[in-house]
């Protein structure tokens, strides 16, 4: 480290411990413009055995806990470093090195599970509907969803699912590592439109190396840091893959692609599907995408912007297309027994079969009259005019002679 270098760190170390609770604020917003002192402080936290560690941590955790959100911010900012300092002195099994990181990763996190009041959390997360679009689909790549009566019950409805309250940690073992460290880089990726591209750079720079130390890929990548496997989460993917993708979209392309195929890598090795899920959704969403390349600008996701026109289909089967097939179905045959080709116009007639008097019959005299016509050769047949009276016609029918 350079003279330089250590001379900004010491600066930075003594003005903040001489100055007034009044003036925190104005020197949080002043820290942006010290463009020598991040630079510094990262090699600071590279260097395991360098002297200004320890008090370099002391100070992180100092404007953590002074409850201003710069000060948090700019603390933030190095955890995607910190961790891989920590997690490489771990897998060295060199625990002295990592006193003063392991005490200000565990601090932060104890601040950050309970309130002002010191109560513990319960941190509440909406779970994005289909219908509606979200960081990782759009609708319109869907298709059409049909409206059906389900759908339009559940349509306003958000699920929520919670997590917490979390236990307070004392010290980090095999069991909680990976839980504390999941749990810092969900409080990481909530600033991500805060962090400056060193530090975007530094999380994927820690999701590659995390994912391939001790794999092959290690050799295909080139990475000549410690040799020896990681053990890691699906959670704790998780939360890199949700930072690598801000970065994809904000600047960091190439850094960015690499960890997220690095990240999928491990996740096929170990067989989780939560990052499988999810990092394979992002590649889909991202492929044949124009990412930005530039690194300035307003910090975000790029997305599909939903269309303003309405994108319900015509044929999609609602409550109202059916109510209003089926009154169309009830005018068609309205209209064909009123049709004037179907009916008679004016009173309908009564049909029957009568004498020659006009008299009805009964069903014996009826059955006679019928007899009789039949032994004179020939039938009777009655039918109706369009006037609506009846008709006789004498049928007849020669003789059969034996």
């Amino acid at each position: 480290m350079l003279a330089m270098d250590e001379g900004v760190v010491e600066e930075w170390l003594s003005k903040f411990k001489t100055l007034p609770e009044t003036a925190v604020s104005s020197y949080a917003a002043s820290l942006k413009d010290k463009g020598s002192l991040v630079p510094a402080l990262y090699k600071v936290i590279r260097e395991n055995y360098s002297d200004l560690l320890e008090p370099v941590c002391h100070q992180l955790f100092e404007f953590y806990r002074s409850g201003e959100p710069r000060l948090q911010r700019f603390t933030l900012q190095f955890l995607p470093e910190l961790v891989w300092s920590y997690l490489s002195v771990t897998a060295a099994r060199d625990p002295h090195c990592s006193g003063c990181i392991e005490a200000l990763l565990l601090g932060i996190y104890n601040l950050e599970i309970v309130d002002k009041d010191g109560q513990s959390k319960v941190l509440s997360f909406t779970i994005p509907s289909l219908s509606k679009p979200s960081v990782y689909h759009e609708p319109s790549s869907i298709g059409s969803l049909a409206l059906t009566e389900g759908a339009l019950a559940n349509h306003g409805l958000s699920r929520v699912v919670y997590s917490g309250p979390h236990l307070q940690r004392e010290t980090f073992t095999a069991q909680n590592r990976f839980e504390v460290l999941s749990f810092l880089l969900l409080c990481y990726n909530a600033s991500l439109s805060y962090m400056s591209s060193s530090s975007l750079q530094s999380l994927c720079q820690l999701s590659s190396r995390v994912c391939i130390c001790g794999y092959p890929r290690q050799q295909v990548r080139r990475y000549k840091g410690i040799n020896s496997r990681l053990m890691v989460t699906s959670e704790f993917l998780v939360q890199l893959i949700t930072g690598i993708h801000f970065a994809l979209c904000n600047g960091e392309v190439e850094l960015g692609s690499r960890a997220l195929d690095d990240v999928l890598y491990r996740a096929q090795l170990e067989l989780f599907p939560e990052a499988l899920l999810v990092g394979n959704a992002i590649k889909s969403s991202l492929h044949g995408a124009s990412l930005k390349a530039n690194k300035e600008g307003t910090r975000s996701i790029q997305v599909e912007i939903t269309p303003t026109a309405p994108r319900i289909s015509r044929n999609a089967v609602t409550s109202l297309s059916i109510r209003g097939h089926r009154w169309k179905r009830h005018g068609e045959e309205t209209d064909s027994v009123e049709s004037p080709d179907s009916c008679v116009t004016g009173p309908i007639p009564e049909i029957s079969v009568t004498g020659v008097s006009g008299e009805r019959l009964l069903n014996g005299e009826a059955l006679r009259s019928r007899t009789e016509g039949e032994a004179l050769g020939g039938a009777t047949e009655v039918g109706v005019d369009p006037r609506g009276q009846e008709v006789r016609r004498q049928k007849s029918a020669g003789r059969v002679q034996f």
